[in-house]
């Protein structure tokens, strides 16, 4: 028999800015920011996510819960900049700043791996310690070619200070063992920067790895937003960096209601067996067009970053708003590129939503998603940044985000599935759908739905031959609200294999599949 667990709460009007995907809070204590977030492509129900300044949180279930915890390292202090990433073998890792209890200040970049089987995190090991110079804002990569794992950071000589002869600079540094020595942190960019940390400081080094072991690196400076690149696995780099685009305005500016915010780059690159295969991407926001309309850019190059495009739009509202925080990733299962950022289109002042836009033509035209349930409207009070993330694989998409109510701070991310034909969330149907969860299951499953309006729905599991397997609802009236309903396969003598399950209205129809394993 169909059991109703929960109706969570009633909509009085829909409006045109409904959410299609399902929200789901990962932690709403110790105030979080900057979030990591990533999707293990072996087993996409292994996901992990990192906050600042030592906050994990581990989901088995595809990020439909999660469990939280504190990372800690023996002697050492754990102190923000989370990235998340994960190695061939289903191990993942975070990556932090650091520095010894009583010794100088976030001067070495930390790297602690997570074992999914023993629930443990390893105490650690280090790169870029150079006396007592300050190590920052570092990310990482893994090749998936040989477990090879890359990072980038900003080295300054004196963090904060205005004297010119201090410098900031980009660094690299590589483990061929799985995280267990790092090599020696060597710089790689051309032109220094300042040790101010605005827009001058050469910062926002994201690294990606080629379809050919390649690795590329984009970041911001006094030369602009520069690119840089190494075909021998980082023993050597290019003489003289690429240009890919000024930054009017900056990487450092104002928006409202934000404590600070940054226009830094992420660099990734496609490598999808697809036609996009090898394009490199470089994506970035600034206020080219005037300090109240921030806008999210992409450059792109198809010849190995020889040479990169003219910015590229990727935002599609009307002038004068603001989008910021942008992060990308790519679907190397089929060259999706997938953009998270805040976006103010709907709202005068502060009014803050989370957009996704999602490219299938490498990156000449995106469409923008609307995934934040509700507004938020952050305060200046609280620090807010200085980014977000996101993940995929297989048309399964996670991005992460924080969500600011005045000084409350929450960490989000929300269920994405692009296997459901698109034409389903373009058509507005007055009802959503979410995967099932767990999936693949063994003894019970539960499925999520919302209404928008008053309707007689359908809800029903059938085979894979189309076979009605179960009336889980049949022709009834449900009100406005969230539904979850629980259904076990032993109640209809299922046997292992794929099924699916189909909501459906006079309005139109939703369908998802499952799996029941042993």
């Amino acid at each position: 028999m169909k059991k109703i667990l929960l109706s969570l709460f009633v909509l009085g009007i829909y409006t045109i800015s409904f959410a299609q995907y399902e929200n789901i809070l990962i932690s709403n204590t110790s105030g979080p920011n900057e979030p990591s977030i990533c999707m293990d492509p072996k087993n996409p129900m292994h996901i992990v996510a990192g906050a600042n300044t030592d906050k994990y949180f581990i989901s088995s279930d595809g990020g439909y819960s999660w469990y939280p915890g504190t990372l800690t390292s023996p002697g050492f202090l754990v102190w923000g900049d989370p990235c998340i990433i994960v190695d061939t073998a289903g191990d993942f890792y975070f990556f932090h700043l650091s520095y010894e209890q009583g010794g100088p200040w976030i001067d070495r970049i930390y790297g602690q791996k997570f074992d999914f089987d023993t629930e443990t995190w390893s105490d650690g090991s280090y790169m870029g310690k150079n006396g007592s110079k300050a190590q920052d804002k570092e990310w990482a990569v893994v090749d998936s070619a040989n477990n090879n794992i890359y990072v980038t950071w900003t080295q300054f000589d004196e963090y904060g200070t205005p004297d010119p002869t201090k410098f900031s600079n980009i660094m690299f540094s590589k483990s061929v063992d799985a995280g267990e020595t790092w090599s020696p942190a060597q710089q790689i960019n051309e032109v220094s920067g300042n040790c101010i940390d605005s827009d001058n400081t050469t910062e926002g080094a994201v690294p990606a790895v080629g379809p050919n072991g390649e690795i590329y690196v984009a970041w911001s400076g006094p030369a602009g937003i520069v690119f840089d690149k190494s075909l021998d696995q980082g023993e050597t780099w290019l003489d003289n960096d690429i240009f890919v685009s000024d930054q009017p305005g900056g990487w450092d500016y104002d928006i409202p209601g934000i404590n600070r915010c940054n226009g830094l780059p992420v660099t990734c690159c496609d490598i999808s067996y697809t036609e996009t295969r090898g394009n490199i991407y470089v994506n970035w926001t600034d206020q080219r067009n005037g300090e109240d309309d921030t806008d999210v850019w992409l450059a792109k190059s198809t010849d190995g970053g020889e040479t990169l495009s003219e910015a590229l739009r990727v935002n599609d509202d009307e002038d004068g708003k603001h989008q910021f925080f942008t992060w990308m990733t790519i679907d190397q299962t089929n060259g999706d590129l997938i953009l998270v950022f805040y976006d103010r289109r709907n709202h005068d002042g502060v009014g803050t939503d989370v957009y996704i836009a999602r490219s299938q033509d490498g990156g000449e035209t995106f469409e923008n998603i609307l995934i934040s349930d509700s507004e938020f409207y952050p305060s200046s009070s609280v620090f807010f940044g200085d980014y977000n993330n996101i993940t995929a694989h297989d048309g399964q998409v996670r991005p992460i985000w924080i969500r600011a109510d005045g000084t409350s701070r929450s960490v989000y991310t929300a269920i994405i599935d692009f296997t459901v034909d698109v034409k389903e969330n373009k058509e507005l149907i007055p009802f959503s759908l979410s995967q099932n969860y767990p999936n693949p299951f063994n003894e019970s499953t539960f499925f999520k739905f919302k209404l928008i309006e008053n309707q007689k729905i359908n809800l029903k599991v059938v085979d894979i031959y189309g076979r009605i397997i179960a009336n889980m609802v049949d022709n009834e009236v449900y009100s406005i609200g969230k539904y979850e309903i629980n259904f076990n396969p032993s109640d209809y003598n299922l046997t292992n294999g794929v099924y699916y399950f189909v909501l459906s209205s006079s309005k139109g129809s939703i369908t998802k599949k499952m799996l029941l394993v042993d």
